[in-house]
């Protein structure tokens, strides 16, 4: 592994994928050192310009690392979204006395979980409590997650505001923050010194039946896939960009069903502007439009891995309103 003691960057970011945090971030003026055990998505970081470490976050520590004021999170979301199983919901009791006894500074086993995944929503805590301990302590943290792990984020709160983090946790909707994409995520920010508080909306939520020009004037309209993308639906975002896909090689149907046919309903009333093709799958390209990446974004692995990647990632004008809000 390269000598990250020596690299310059600003932030720690776990489970760090192809970069939304990260790209937000540095249009900040922030660097991130990103660790993802994921090839296609550490592929992608790389030809984006942004470090990697390939490898599990389970097997470093702060003290690997340099000391850096910033330390950024999304676990995986697998066993808490709610178009998964649930065993990470299923196990919440579980999470929450594993945390207890992670702030005890005792050792947790994940493997008491049925998804061995659902255990890693914890590395964030050990990793801020690791590094408060060796004397690394983070100066500010921004943590996310789908909408099911907040009463966790709640309960990291608790134990961050003990070891003296002034801690805002809540729920976000992407549209509020610019992205043409209806996407709710639980969100955590703290700040060792000063206040915090999650940042206040820029756009109007969408609401079905209430056209874009009403609403609070004093917040920007939200975006329509229509204007993200120069078709598709004229009077809503797009619903929510996930990772599973399904389709032919050159476009993907992206998202469950009841997310295609809100897609399909749309068209069928007649609020849509057809493309090229005249249907409604999205390609890799404009689903990253979506999420709101750059559309030159340099997406690297096999088309089923880039859609996977787009879609776990956090949409970047959302990731840059939060980090905004948690940088002091």
């Amino acid at each position: 592994m390269p000598d990250f003691q020596s690299e310059p960057y600003d932030a720690i970011d776990l489970f760090a994928g192809p970069g939304g945090w990260d790209v937000a971030a540095r249009q900040l003026g922030i660097t991130a050192l990103g660790i993802e055990w994921d090839c296609p998505a550490c592929a992608t970081r790389r030809a984006a310009g942004l470090l990697a470490v390939e490898d599990d976050v389970r097997n470093h520590h702060p003290i690997s690392f340099r000391s850096v004021p910033g330390f950024i999170a999304s676990p995986p979301c697998q066993p808490f979204s709610a178009g998964g199983k649930g065993a990470g919901r299923a196990a919440l009791d579980t999470v929450y006395h594993l945390a207890k006894t992670l702030e005890a500074r005792q050792s947790v086993d994940y493997s008491v979980f049925a998804d061995a995944r659902t255990g890693l929503v914890l590395e964030p805590l050990r990793w801020v409590l690791d590094a408060l301990d060796n004397g690394q302590q983070y100066e500010w943290l921004a943590f996310e997650q789908v909408p099911a792990v907040l009463p966790v984020w709640e309960y990291m709160a608790e134990a961050f505001r003990r070891e003296g983090y002034t801690v805002a946790t809540g729920k976000l909707s992407a549209e509020q923050y610019g992205v043409p994409q209806v996407r709710k995520r639980a969100f955590l920010v703290a700040r060792l010194h000063g206040g915090v508080s999650l940042p206040a909306p820029t756009h109007r939520p969408f609401k079905r039946g209430v056209p874009q020009n009403e609403g609070d004037p004093t917040l920007l309209p939200w975006r329509s896939m229509a204007n993200a993308l120069g078709w598709g639906m004229t009077h809503r975002p797009y619903p929510t960009i996930a990772s599973g896909v399904t389709g032919g090689p050159d476009r993907e149907k992206v998202g469950g069903s009841g997310a295609r046919r809100q897609i399909y309903a749309e068209k069928d009333a007649g609020r849509w502007i057809p493309n090229a093709a005249d249907d409604a799958r999205i390609s890799m390209e404009e689903a990253a439009v979506l999420q709101s990446f750059p559309a030159d974004y340099p997406w690297q692995g096999s088309q089923t891995k880039i859609f996977q990647q787009i879609g776990n990632a956090v949409p970047p004008a959302l990731a840059r309103a939060v980090l905004s809000a948690a940088i002091p």
